[in-house]
């Protein structure tokens, strides 16, 4: 895989991604629903937006690993959340998750009316390699 980072600016890289990704060769695509605070038995998080975050982001991490590909082939990630305001006092979970993969994706955060059940953010991922 040929993977091309677009950025004519530089103050999106505070922010954790990119204005675009071309990727070009790429041996495979894993398209990735929504993942959130659900545990393994299917239950659904009343934890608050931190722990959720957490979760979301392991179960993210555990769908991309089981498929046989990497995190660092994220080239969208998309953050559907109930409140920007509460996501962002804890941004730096996404961030530091982020940093740790070496990721570079195009990226959009949506606040919603609301999300399944008692769930407050949910991660939907787009990976190549």
């Amino acid at each position: 895989m040929e993977k091309r980072i677009i950025n004519p600016w530089q103050w999106q890289d505070q922010r954790s991604y990119v204005q675009a990704v071309e990727i070009k060769q790429a041996a495979a695509t894993l398209y990735c629903s929504g993942q959130a605070a659900v545990d393994a038995t299917g239950r659904s998080s009343t934890a608050d937006m931190r722990s959720q975050l957490i979760e979301a982001l392991q179960n993210l991490e555990q769908v991309i690993t089981e498929s046989g590909y990497e995190c660092q082939g994220i080239v969208r990630l998309n953050i559907y959340s109930t409140s920007t305001a509460e996501l962002f006092t804890c941004f730096d979970v996404f961030q530091d998750w982020i940093a740790k993969h070496g990721i570079k994706q195009a990226s959009s955060v949506l606040e919603v009316k609301g999300l399944f059940e008692t769930l407050n953010v949910e991660l939907e991922a787009t990976v190549v390699k």
